[in-house]
């Protein structure tokens, strides 16, 4: 499963910084201006935003190849990371419905829901790792599990 996050946040870093970085490449070549604002400084600021993003997308997904490697929930900053990209993608799909149409509305849930099955999955591991018996005896932590048999000295 982090596997499958990984490449697929990988995979829309490059996306995304070749769509801005085409962007602002066909605005520098056409001369465009929105509002009057310089065109080279549309063109420089949606490069820099590509690359910002494609780097961001891309710290999100080595934090999932970390987790798939490690086969531990994300923590700390990596976690962090894993939400806002969940948040951004939200975001996104909310936008791209009325903008762009139902397709990219669909991409867009389809990765927020990967990014959050990743942050569940691990989490409801962890969880039941940490309920299971510590005195040796088989258990799967679960509350339906038989209880320990008593000992006698």
């Amino acid at each position: 499963m982090a596997w499958t996050v990984a490449v697929v946040l990988f995979a829309e870093a490059v996306g995304v910084a070749a769509l801005n970085w085409f962007l602002a490449v066909v605005v520098d070549r056409q001369d465009m201006s929105l509002a009057g604002l310089d065109p080279d400084v549309m063109s420089v600021s949606s490069k820099i935003g590509g690359v910002v993003f494609g780097l961001c997308f891309a710290l999100c997904g080595l934090v999932a190849l970390l987790v798939a490697v490690r086969d531990r929930a994300p923590a700390g900053l990596g976690r962090i990371l894993l939400i806002s990209a969940a948040v951004v993608h939200g975001l996104l799909g909310a936008f791209s419905w009325g903008l762009v149409g139902w397709h990219a509305f669909l991409a867009m849930v389809l990765v927020l829901g990967l990014v959050v099955l990743l942050l569940m999955t691990y989490d409801a591991r962890e969880e039941a790792a940490a309920v299971r018996p510590d005195d040796g005896t088989p258990g799967d932590g679960s509350p339906l599990s038989p209880p320990p048999a008593p000992t006698t000295p």
